[in-house]
């Protein structure tokens, strides 16, 4: 199964920005190494990053896009529509993957089994180095003046470094 890894969105200071690392593996082979795992949605006004199994994600961001022009960019509202749909649609119910999605108001986990996850702090890192991703973002919006933006490629380059499912050919977007 072929696996996208690493994703990190961090709301901090006014700022949102969600990056990915563009590593994706089969099995224990990397076989590619500048993949696009985050994308912008929605007259660019909501930016989404995905983690599992790609097929399955493009499947869910389609999805996703569809409820987004419904209800014309409500996310909180898309959302809901998208993980009522994933847990009980018997297709979608058996997609592998897991969406983070952030607009200028919220910040959300969005994963099959119905949940949607609002982080306390802002912070949410999906993938296999999500929680390295994590950790890292929590303790440089706690001890540094750095951006977001350097926040989230600051802590996705520490992650590359220990993580490795996780490479630094890193991509990030943001909102402000």
């Amino acid at each position: 199964m072929f696996q996208s890894t690493t994703i990190l969105s961090v709301r901090h200071k006014g700022v949102v920005a969600i990056g990915g690392d563009g590593q994706v593996t089969m099995s224990s082979f990397i076989v590619k190494k500048k993949a696009c795992k985050i994308r912008k949605l929605y007259h660019d006004k909501v930016i989404v990053g995905f983690a599992g199994a790609a097929a399955d994600a493009f499947a869910l961001l389609e999805r996703f896009e569809a409820k987004l022009e419904k209800y014309q960019g409500n996310m909180l509202r898309s959302a809901h529509e998208l993980a009522k749909d994933w847990r009980t649609d018997k297709v979608l119910r058996k997609l592998e993957s897991l969406l983070t999605a952030v607009d200028k108001d919220y910040t959300l986990l969005i994963s099959g089994s119905g949940e949607i996850i609002e982080p306390d702090d802002g912070i949410i890192g999906i993938g296999s180095g999500g929680q390295f991703a994590t950790a890292a973002a929590r303790a440089l919006v706690a001890h540094s003046k750095l951006s977001t933006r350097q926040i989230v490629e600051e802590a996705l380059k520490i992650t590359a470094e220990i993580c490795v499912y996780t490479n630094a050919n890193i991509r990030v977007e943001e909102i402000k």
